[in-house]
């Protein structure tokens, strides 16, 4: 018997709505930020939602570096590579200095977080 049940990602943010809406954009996703706007979830029909919190004195991830370690990171699937990094740039994303693969690319979110659109 489970000991719990339906985990979902939460991401730290200095902006909870700011880093949902760019997620929302990034998967098509509805975003629900609430009143106070220190908690927000991206939400589908067929997937867990990603929350994102907001917390004081955020410190991004300094991806590839260990300064501040990345802890986790989300990996996207995407049909063409060119086009995706395209669209992410437009939305607010980052590309990362380093490249360490041909089938993937490494982005920042706008709070820092590393994440990687992957060829599907």
């Amino acid at each position: 018997m489970a000991i719990a049940k339906q985990p979902v990602v939460v991401l730290d943010a200095p902006d909870a709505a700011e880093l949902a809406e760019f997620y929302g954009k990034l998967l098509d996703w509805k975003v629900t930020v609430e009143e106070d706007g220190t908690w927000a979830e991206v939400t589908s029909d067929s997937w867990p939602p990603l929350c994102v919190q907001q917390v004081e004195d955020y410190h991004a991830p300094s991806w590839p570096g260990q300064a501040h370690p990345q802890q986790m990171h989300l990996d996207v699937i995407v049909d063409d590579l060119d086009v995706a990094e395209k669209s992410v740039l437009e939305i607010g994303a980052g590309k990362a200095p380093e490249q360490p693969g041909e089938t993937f690319r490494v982005f920042l979110d706008p709070a820092g977080h590393p994440f990687c659109l992957c060829k599907g």
